[in-house]
């Protein structure tokens, strides 16, 4: 939609940005404004109805803004400082079609009537975020059969409130990294295959100073990384697990030596089910399989770039491609991890559990983890249970889910707990090895995933898991989306991060 989106403090601004909350009149700061009283004339017509995200323009004559965008925020008694990345949302969309380049965005003023208050900062970084989301257009494969694509034009905006300004850039980069997620997303299995996961991964550690490590096949083999080796065996495109850290600079000896805490992303490159193969309705939109792994990804980027937390942050990415061949591994097959849990394979198509349980233990049995969290499309259950409104989130340590509750409320990035308990560990037990991947009554489905990693953490470690299966993409525009994926976990991780 847009080329870039950049704070800017110099330069004449073609279009001017003010708020109204419904039923409210202007705020004395916009009033100032409005020098020739051609806003408070827009404001007065029918269409500025104050509904979040609703549009009114004024064209004041004269030096100055040629456009006015009076952007409606909705109830101010109900305000909510989310919906302020849905307006950022709708004015991305309005000024993609004026071409207006450079754009005064003067809200602080309006929010003051908030009830609650809400600080400018944190506002300006709602809408940034929103601004930084609707930019997002993937282009890449777009070619001669579209002749007509709109060219992209940068966007600057700046405010005067310099509480607001920073907020906004704070929002920006949040949405860039989250926008590093949500190309890897799109990118189709062919190309996006785990090898080119690797090399991505590999670049963007090097251009924001990450430290990088790709296990592949022979040292999967000899750190027995036996669900990746087992998965990812039918398929010419090999498996690997991604390891990336962050370090803060400024660590001495002992921050070194502090415990970092462990994202896991789920990276399935493509799902075809495998011998348990998906109907062809199942298997269209599969590329996006990989979705946990690339959030954790972009959360890695917003660590370095924009959160730069006290911390050591590990990262680890589950990368392997679910095929078909002579080689495939098949139902009724049992692998033995090294942990020493037996699995008994039932479903060749819950293969997202196979792989993390070798990235669980990996970070329990060699990161010496603070805590672990990990996002992974796991199960078609927690969509029957959540839809698209939340991400189902397994967690049974108080202090972890207070921080993730924390992330939910500032990033917007909601989760719903489900429960846990021994019933369902139960129901993973199988006759012939320790469990089983999957039970086929189908009961309590998304708790299966859950119950089934939870073999492969170590019990005195705090651990979250959190499906995302009905949240990483959205199937028409919506607020500071456009069709396609979300990048859903990359803001939360990155306010779960910000001490």
């Amino acid at each position: 939609m847009f080329e870039l989106v950049r704070v800017v403090s110099k330069g004449e601004a073609e279009a001017l940005v003010v708020g109204v909350f419904k039923d409210r009149k202007l705020d004395s700061a916009t009033r100032a404004l409005d020098a020739d009283g051609s806003i408070a004339l827009a404001a007065a017509r029918p269409e500025c109805t104050g509904d979040v995200g609703r549009i009114a323009e004024a064209y004041p004559p004269g030096r100055g803004h040629n456009r006015v965008l009076i952007v409606g925020l909705g109830d101010r008694a109900k305000f909510n400082p989310g919906s302020l990345r849905t307006i950022g949302g709708a004015l991305g969309r309005r000024l993609a079609q004026t071409k207006d380049s450079r754009v005064d965005i003067e809200l602080a003023g309006a929010l003051t009537d908030a009830k609650p208050r809400i600080k400018a900062d944190f506002a300006g970084r709602c809408l940034g975020e929103g601004l930084g989301l609707i930019a997002w257009n993937f282009t890449r494969f777009k070619g001669k059969g579209t002749p007509d694509r709109p060219k992209k034009t940068p966007l600057f905006v700046r405010s005067s409130d310099g509480a607001f300004q920073e907020g906004l850039e704070r929002g920006l980069a949040l949405a860039a990294s989250t926008n590093i997620a949500r190309d890897l997303s799109e990118t189709p299995p062919n190309i996006a295959t785990p090898a080119y996961i690797a090399v991505q991964a590999r670049a963007m550690a090097k251009a924001v100073g990450l430290s990088c490590r790709v296990m592949e096949e022979k040292e999967l083999e000899k750190e027995r990384l036996i669900g990746l080796l087992n998965v990812g065996k039918a398929s010419e495109n090999r498996p690997c697990m991604i390891r990336l850290e962050y370090t803060p600079k400024s660590a001495g000896r002992k921050s070194k030596g502090d415990k970092p805490i462990v994202l896991i992303g789920k990276t399935m490159t493509y799902d075809t089910g495998g011998l348990s193969i998906k109907p062809t309705p199942g298997m269209a939109g599969m590329k996006r399989d990989k979705d946990g792994g690339c959030a954790v990804l972009g959360a890695m980027h917003a660590v370095a770039t924009v959160i730069k937390p006290d911390q050591r942050v590990v990262a680890l990415l589950a990368v392997a491609e679910n095929s078909i061949s002579d080689e495939a591994y098949r139902p009724d097959d049992i692998i033995v991890y090294r942990n020493g849990v037996s699995v008994e394979v039932t479903n060749t198509d819950a293969e997202g559990r196979l792989v993390l349980a070798d990235a669980l233990i990996w970070a329990c049995e060699k990161e010496s983890p603070a805590c672990i969290v990990d996002l992974a499309t796991l199960t078609g259950g927690v969509v029957t249970a959540l839809g698209s409104t939340f991400a189902g989130m397994f967690c049974e340590d108080d202090r972890l889910r207070e921080r993730l509750q924390r992330a939910m409320d500032t990033s917007g990035e909601r989760w719903w707990r489900l429960p846990h308990d021994q019933e369902y560990n139960d129901m993973m037990k199988s006759n012939s090895a320790d469990i089983v991947n999957s039970n086929p009554n189908r009961k309590a489905h998304p708790i299966q995933g859950a119950a089934f990693l939870s073999f492969f953490v170590d019990k005195s470690v705090p651990w979250a898991h959190i499906d995302i299966a009905g949240v990483h993409a959205v199937d028409s525009d919506s607020g500071p989306f456009i069709k396609g994926p979300t990048g859903w976990g990359v803001r939360l991780l990155a306010d779960f991060l910000t001490r």
